[in-house]
C-alpha cells in the first residue's frame, strides 16, 4: 500500500488551484462514507510513479491529511490535453463492510509454458480489465491469469480464473471469455503475374508469341510465308508463245 501525504486546501478557486500546480501539487477531492467532502491537494512528484499505470484507479492508497491517515481509492484522473500532466484527482475514502464496483487490469504469466504459444500460436486478449465487486477491505490489484498448459484453441473463461474471497465479476448471466489461444496466421503469397508476351501454351485461339515463327523454324518446320507472296514467288513465266494469227481468206 502506498502512503502519500495530502495537504487541505480551503481555496478551490481556479486562480488558487493554478497556483498549487505551479507548486508542484495536485488538486484533489476526497469523497464517501459518513464524512462530508474535503478539498485537498498532494504532491505530484509523489504520483509520478504510479498515476500513469494500469492499476492506479484500481490501487488502495493511504492519505496522510495532516496527520490523520484514511485508506482511499482513485476514483478518477483528469489530465492536461497539451502536456497530459495530472491536473485533478478524485479520492474516495474506503469504507470496511461496503462493497465496491472497479475495474481490475488482467496479468498473464508463464508464456514460455504454453505448449500452443511454443507452436507458434497468438494469444488472442479479449479482455483487458474486468469489472469486480469488491469488498472495500479485500481490493486485489489484478487478476492473474496462469498460461501453463494452454494449448491452441484453449479459450480461457472467467470460471478458471482464481478470485479472491467475496470477489465476484459483475457479469454473472454467463461465463466469458477472457483471452483464447489461437492458431497463427499464415499469410500466402500471392501468384506473380504472367509476364509480358508470354502465352499459355495449349490454349486455343491464343495468338502465338512474337518470335513463335522463329523457334518453329529453328526446331526444322518451315516458316509460314504471306500467301500472296508465296503465288508472287512460285509464278514461272508462260513458255508457249502467242498463236499467230492467220490471215483472212481471199474470196
Amino acid at each position: 500500500m502506498s502512503n502519500l501525504k495530502a495537504i487541505k486546501r480551503d481555496n478551490s478557486s481556479t486562480g488558487a488551484n493554478n497556483k498549487l500546480r505551479s507548486e508542484g501539487l495536485i488538486p484533489a477531492i476526497l469523497y464517501g462514507g459518513k464524512e462530508a467532502n474535503q478539498n485537498i491537494s498532494v504532491q505530484k512528484k509523489d504520483l509520478k510513479n504510479i498515476v500513469n499505470s494500469d492499476t492506479f484507479l484500481s490501487k488502495v492508497l493511504e492519505l496522510d491529511i495532516d496527520g490523520k491517515k484514511e485508506k482511499v481509492i482513485p476514483r478518477d484522473v483528469a489530465f492536461h490535453v497539451v502536456s497530459e500532466e495530472p491536473i485533478h484527482i478524485d479520492f474516495m475514502r474506503i469504507v470496511s463492510g461496503k462493497k465496491i464496483i472497479l475495474e481490475i487490469p488482467v496479468k498473464f504469466i508463464n508464456h514460455p509454458d504454453s505448449p500452443g504459444l511454443k507452436r507458434g500460436g497468438v494469444l488472442n486478449i479479449v479482455r483487458r480489465k474486468i469489472e469486480l465487486k469488491c469488498p472495500a477491505e479485500n481490493i486485489p490489484n489484478e487478476i492473474t491469469v496462469d498460461l501453463a498448459g494452454t494449448d491452441i484453441g484453449t479459450s480461457i473463461k472467467i470460471s478458471s480464473v482464481k478470485l479472491e474471497e467475496n470477489v465476484l465479476p459483475t457479469i454473472t448471466d454467463r461465463d466469458f471469455v477472457i483471452a483464447t489461444v489461437a492458431s497463427p496466421t499464415v499469410m500466402k503469397e500471392p501468384e506473380k503475374p504472367a509476364e509480358d508476351g508470354a502465352v499459355a501454351e495449349g490454349v486455343e485461339g491464343e495468338t502465338p508469341a512474337e518470335g513463335a515463327e522463329a523457334t518453329a523454324a529453328k526446331d526444322g518446320d518451315p516458316a509460314k510465308k504471306d500467301d500472296k507472296s508465296k503465288d508472287t514467288a512460285d509464278k514461272k513465266p508462260d513458255d508457249k508463245k502467242p498463236a499467230e494469227k492467220k490471215p483472212a481468206e481471199k474470196k
